[in-house]
């Protein structure tokens, strides 16, 4: 198969999506948790469950400060604010059941001060940053050629614009908030991503040494008809995983578990007609 022959449509493909991932980015933007912009989130429960009463008391309650009232995917009121004591959360589910005349049940509560969440920006940005520099080396090193670490930190950063864009969706359709785990799901991929990524790679490797009369591009195809079921074989088993937890898991594993399956998706792409690719190119730069 002339997988390599086809790059100008992968390349359409990938702008396609990485347009569209900038669209739902500068649309609504990743919206960021309590964990990074500081704050409390008071998840809670009231019988009889009225959600404009609710709603009403909370507005009342809070009257004056920035805050935000919505519903999960379980039914569950959700109440981000400034942070609190947790006398004062008391002092809040309190008044609220007197303005509904409703019994409140509080599920969950977390705050966070805001000098937290701007230290753990500075290390997620640091984590990544460390992460893509590391896997440059490593990959430049392994195979004794910059080109081969050029094409995989690009088809890298190919995955984490659309896995960003995607969450970005998530987050204008369904609310979902960037926290720590989608920063753990975006080093996940990355992982992912660079390991099938140096399976190709290496046979390309391989079948260099034994086959030098070839041309890059035909030991390209090679490659990739050899490693491409296996490839695929990995990831669907890894899918097959992710869809079960996304259907059954709890609702704070939920974007999480989205996260990974995107992902997934973008990363086996990727790692076979993106990197591999960008590689061929910069092999024919070299040689003008």
């Amino acid at each position: 198969m002339n997988w390599l022959g086809w790059r100008k449509g992968y390349y359409l493909f990938s702008l396609l999506l990485i347009l569209l991932s900038a669209f739902f980015i500068v649309r609504g933007g990743i919206q960021p948790s309590i964990e990074f912009t500081g704050g409390a989130t008071l998840r809670f429960d009231a019988q009889p469950k009225d959600v404009d009463k609710v709603q009403s008391a909370v507005s009342e309650v809070l009257s004056g400060e920035e805050s935000h009232f919505s519903q999960d995917g379980n039914g569950i009121f959700v109440l981000d604010m400034q942070p609190k004591t947790n006398a004062q959360k008391d002092e809040i589910i309190q008044k609220i059941e007197e303005k509904t005349s409703s019994s409140v049940e509080e599920k969950s509560f977390q705050t966070v001060g805001p000098s937290v969440g701007q230290e753990l920006i500075k290390k997620t940005f640091y984590a990544i940053t460390a992460a893509i520099f590391v896997i440059l080396a490593y990959v430049w090193l392994q195979f004794r050629d910059w080109r081969f670490g050029l094409g995989a930190i690009l088809a890298m950063l190919h995955d984490s614009a659309i896995l960003i864009g995607a969450y970005a969706a998530f987050g204008s359709f369904f609310g979902a908030k960037a926290d720590i785990l989608f920063v753990t799901a975006i080093l996940t991929v990355l992982s992912f991503s660079v390991h099938d990524t140096i399976v190709l790679f290496d046979q390309v490797r391989e079948l260099r040494r034994s086959n030098a009369r070839l041309g890059f591009e035909e030991i390209g195809n090679l490659a990739t008809t050899q490693t491409l079921s296996r490839s695929v074989n990995n990831s669907v088993t890894i899918l097959i995983m992710l869809f079960t937890l996304l259907i059954l898991g709890g609702e704070s594993l939920r974007w999480f578990t989205a996260a990974l399956f995107v992902g997934t998706l973008v990363g086996t792409y990727s790692s076979t007609f993106v990197a591999l690719p960008l590689v061929l190119e910069l092999q024919r730069v070299r040689k003008k």
